[in-house]
């Protein structure tokens, strides 16, 4: 055997070595409803929550979640290392799971006719309360009155919020309405549900400002596939301010989001934006302002090798009231693909500049297709 040969079937031994060191590497984590976050995540002893999982995750690890609720905000602390080394969420195949950053709510107490209200101590939302957090930003009409990042859901579909407690308080119309008030001690809920007693039903509120949303910018190489997303608490989100969508990937490279339901996010459903600063809805409304973003954003790694990227495909979007997809400088190099988007902005409340199925700035050889 010649020299050559030889050394063809060293290098394609050593490959399969390494192929193989990676697989026995490479982990999957099982979480159940059932499981325990004491467990080691196995399909025998699976984590309770998926923020469990993420905290242990590693690049090239697969996270899968069977079927249920989960009522958490997923922050991933790392993300993968290449395209092909990366950190997967995924639902079980076949299994309908949901992440909502809502929480059940009980003990409603009758006031009149269809109107029910629940006081809730402060304690129950921890350091963000959506009920006292005001909608507002750059480019941000609130037409007059207030709104808050709060929702309340009947049954799956939301109420529309109030101006006043006063409207709650007449007979229900078409659109049913609630109304929340935040003390130092409490937050009180008003709420109409037409015909029904609320505490029979499935009534739920916004605590959670995201669902799926990394801390800190620069997490790469992320895929999350095959959930419902819903119900979270978002801020308005301009291109001059960080993104927080109800899942978004802060300002990082080389996300797929693919085959999800992400729908009744407060302001924005999936966002590819930009990072947070001091500067942040600080633009006066003008292109100043925004030339000013991008100026800052080159300095802050707004580059092709370190941000978008993402692939976003195949998703049903709905029920967002400023966007369903949205992305200022950081989806740049991105496809957004073969996604069924609808009901964005359909209580219009409030208004903007920002509004939009999907809505991109700086759009940088990015891709929108079907």
């Amino acid at each position: 055997m010649n020299a050559s040969r030889i050394g063809l079937r060293v290098t394609h031994a050593l490959f399969l070595v390494a192929l193989i060191a990676h697989a026995a590497a490479a982990r999957e984590y099982h979480v159940s409803v059932k499981g325990n976050d004491g467990g080691n995540g196995s399909s025998s002893r699976p984590f309770k929550t998926i923020s469990t999982a993420a905290r242990v995750a590693q690049p090239g690890d697969v996270i899968t979640v069977h079927a249920g609720t989960y009522r958490e905000r997923v922050t991933p602390p790392r993300g993968g290392e290449s395209d092909a080394k990366r950190i997967v969420y995924q639902a079980a195949s076949g299994e309908k799971v949901e992440i909502k950053g809502s929480e059940v709510v009980k003990n409603w107490a009758k006031v009149q006719d269809d109107v029910w209200k629940v006081t809730l101590p402060n304690s129950f939302f921890g350091a963000f309360n959506p009920y006292s957090d005001l909608i507002r930003g750059d480019w941000f009409n609130p037409q007059g009155r207030e709104h808050h990042s709060g929702a309340v859901y009947l049954d799956g579909e939301w109420l529309t919020e109030a101006a006043k407690l006063d409207e709650v308080l007449k007979p229900a119309g078409a659109t049913a309405l609630w109304f929340g008030q935040v003390d130092k001690d409490n937050t009180t809920i008003w709420a109409q549900f037409k015909g029904v007693n609320p505490n029979e039903q499935l009534v739920e509120i916004n605590v959670r400002r995201t669902v799926f949303y990394p801390e800190k910018p620069g997490i790469n190489y992320i895929t999350v596939r095959g959930f419902t997303l819903c119900h979270a608490a978002t801020q308005w989100a301009p291109p001059t301010a960080e993104q927080v969508g109800l899942i978004g990937t802060h300002w990082s490279k080389g996300w797929i989001i693919e085959n999800n339901v992400i729908r009744h996010s407060r302001c924005s459903g999936v966002t590819l934006g930009k990072y947070g600063d001091e500067w942040d809805n600080k633009s006066a409304n003008s292109a100043e302002g925004y030339v000013k973003t991008i100026e800052r954003a080159l300095k802050n790694g707004w580059n092709k090798e370190t941000i978008g990227h993402h692939i976003v495909r195949n998703n049903t979007i709905s029920h967002c009231e400023q966007t369903g997809i949205c992305g200022s400088l950081g989806a740049v190099f991105s496809q957004i693909t073969n996604n069924h988007i609808y009901n964005i902005w359909f209580q219009r409340r409030f208004s903007g500049a920002e509004m939009g199925g999907i809505k991109l700035h700086a759009a940088i050889d990015a891709l929108i297709k079907n």
